[in-house]
């Protein structure tokens, strides 16, 4: 019995030391074949989960497969710098080389030695490139890929034969240009939606805020249309079909244009804009696609105006030029070409220079009006004294007849009230032109001049280290200047025209004092080109007095009160216009 007893105890112990040995070095390595096997069979019927970002399907040939981690591919050229993940098949990240975000562009001017980073326009972090059906479809996932020469394509297999393949092609001679192929088979109802979040990029973060949304050109019209906030998904205005769609920021735009068949009626657009936000704006469209294949082109690149009219396709609607049709046209018949003018041929490479010889230009050019405007207002102020006899003689009793009388004397004097005007008739258009030319213009983007280190941004000599309601955390140099010769300009005007009515010259006192907060966190150049304006205006005042004798004036005025003068039509009808109304005071006095 002991001998058995020895026996088997024996035996358990080789069992137990068979069973540890085939177990750690047998049962563990089969296990791991079968979770391989497992993954692998889980990645081809396209069920893995999407959280697991280790695990991806990816082959040189697209009917190949194998189990890697993700990887990214890059498509690049001299101009653009484009990565893509074969997560989703979407840019990963695009870069425009040669420019820079004002944040890199700070570092450059602090420490000469650094070395600026070209500048990302958006990447896939919080946006989305993706197609969905009516079936239940996930483009988030791992698609296969194949690369060919300035090509990279993926594709997603579903059952039944079903599929979704992306091709981008870089386009070797538009540089910023990208050709982009959808394909889908099976996919019922197929609906593009791309998301981009525009990055903060620039120095002021309300300028580039008010420049970022969807530009799209009407197809029928070849209209050009935006959008800017709308929390939800709307559709396009006018609800017609359309060419193209950029996704803009302040310098830098990403449009995509239908090459086969245009974007339909019922394409909507949303952009959703949180000051909490990391991103300036978050931009995303809707748009069904056709099941097949549907061809686009990607512009990626700077919103420069001359490249963008190159391309003929009305991309450089998208720079906000104007409201108006006539600003409109004076920047683009008159500003940009005297800019590119004084840029090139001159060979000029200080914008501030620029900016000075264009306001010259400008001044030079309405020089015969501003005389003509100068002379009225000397003939105003010698008739003065006489209007200010007829104010006070009629200040109580009847100021419709001190106002008869004064335009009487004007009448009889030959002395327009209104010519003081006729220069801000052609002033006007081309303020406004320079008010939106300014913080559009790429040329002026990062260019420094005396303090401004950027002149498509504020100026800054001082930070508060608080906000002031309306007017913001710094002062502004240019701005400061300008408001303080514009009141100057005012009271010198104010002088020489005699105007008596308290609340207008109290109007024209606050305009420089509002403009105070209206441009202190706008362009620099814009405050420096008002600025130099009405420096310049000082200046033809200051001259043309040498020009102008009041005694002379004074005598030509009596002259020509002596002289019976015929009254036109519209004088008629003014003078009878006046007696009704005087009629009318006189009955309800009555009554």
């Amino acid at each position: 019995m002991k001998q058995n007893d020895k026996s088997s105890f024996t035996g358990l112990i080789l069992m137990a030391a068979i069973l540890i040995i085939f177990n750690v070095f047998v049962f563990d390595n089969s296990s791991e074949q079968v979770d391989y096997k497992e993954n692998t069979e889980q990645v081809n019927s396209n069920q893995q989960d999407s959280k697991e970002e280790n695990i991806i399907t990816t082959t040189s040939d697209i009917d190949t497969n194998e189990v890697l981690k993700e990887e990214f591919y890059v498509l690049e050229n001299d101009k653009i710098k484009l990565e893509f993940t074969n997560k989703g098949g979407e840019i990963s990240s695009a870069v425009i080389k040669g420019y820079y975000s004002y944040q890199e562009y700070k570092k450059n001017l602090d420490d000469k030695n650094y070395e600026s980073k070209d500048i990302e326009i958006f990447n896939n972090k919080d946006s989305r490139f993706e197609i969905t059906g009516d079936r239940n479809i996930n483009t988030n996932e791992f698609f296969l890929v194949k690369e060919e020469n300035n090509s990279i394509s993926f594709r997603k297999n579903y059952d039944n034969n079903a599929y979704i393949k992306y091709t981008y092609t870089l386009d070797e001679n538009k540089s910023y240009f990208v050709d982009l192929s959808i394909e889908s088979e099976g996919i019922s109802n197929p609906e593009l939606i791309w998301t981009i979040a525009a990055p903060e990029t620039e120095k002021s973060k309300s300028n580039q805020e008010q420049y970022t949304g969807f530009y799209y050109q009407e197809d029928y019209s070849k209209d050009v249309d935006y959008t800017w906030d709308n929390d939800a998904f709307e559709l396009n205005e006018f609800n017609t079909e359309i060419s193209w769609i950029a996704f803009k920021q302040q310098f830098f735009s990403t449009i995509i244009t239908a090459q086969n068949n245009n974007f339909n009626n019922g394409t909507e657009f949303k952009v959703v804009n949180n000051e909490e936000d990391e991103y300036i704006k978050v931009m995303s469209l809707r748009t069904q696609i056709e099941d097949g294949e549907s061809n686009y082109s990607l512009y990626l690149g700077p919103n420069d105006y001359n490249d963008l009219k190159s391309y003929d396709l009305g991309y450089e609607n998208i720079l906000p030029l104007g409201f108006m049709w006539i600003d409109t046209i004076v920047n683009k018949y008159i500003i940009i070409k005297l800019f590119n003018f004084l840029k090139n041929s001159a060979g000029l490479a200080n914008f501030g220079i620029i900016i000075l010889l264009l306001t010259l230009i400008i001044k030079f050019s309405l020089a015969p009006f501003t005389y003509k405007s100068y002379l009225s207002q000397a003939k105003m102020k010698v008739l003065k004294p006489e209007i200010d006899k007829i104010n006070e003689k009629h200040k109580e009793k009847d100021p419709l007849k001190a106002q008869q009388e004064s335009m009487n004397l004007y009448r009889k004097a030959g002395v327009n009230p209104m010519g003081g005007c006729l220069p801000m008739l052609f002033q006007f258009p081309i303020l406004i032109a320079m008010f939106r030319f300014f913080p559009a213009s790429l040329d002026l983007r990062q260019n420094a001049f005396l303090w401004a280190d950027d002149l498509s941004a504020y100026d800054s000599i001082y930070k508060l280290g608080f906000e002031i309601p309306f007017y913001g955390d710094h002062i502004s140099l240019f701005t400061l200047l300008m408001c303080i010769s514009t009141l100057m300009y005012t009271h010198m005007n104010s002088q020489m025209s005699g105007n008596q009515m308290p609340g207008m010259k109290f109007m024209m006192y606050l305009m420089p004092v509002m403009f105070l907060g209206f441009f202190n966190n706008y362009a620099s150049a814009l405050s420096y080109y008002y600025f130099l304006a009405n420096i310049f205006t000082f200046s033809q005042m200051f001259f043309m007095r040498r020009f102008v004798d009041e005694k002379a004036i004074i005598a030509q005025l009596e002259a020509n009160k002596k002289k019976p003068r015929k009254k036109s039509k519209f004088q008629k009808k003014l003078e009878e216009l006046q007696r009704k109304q005087e009629q009318q005071l006189k009955n309800r006095k009555k009554k």
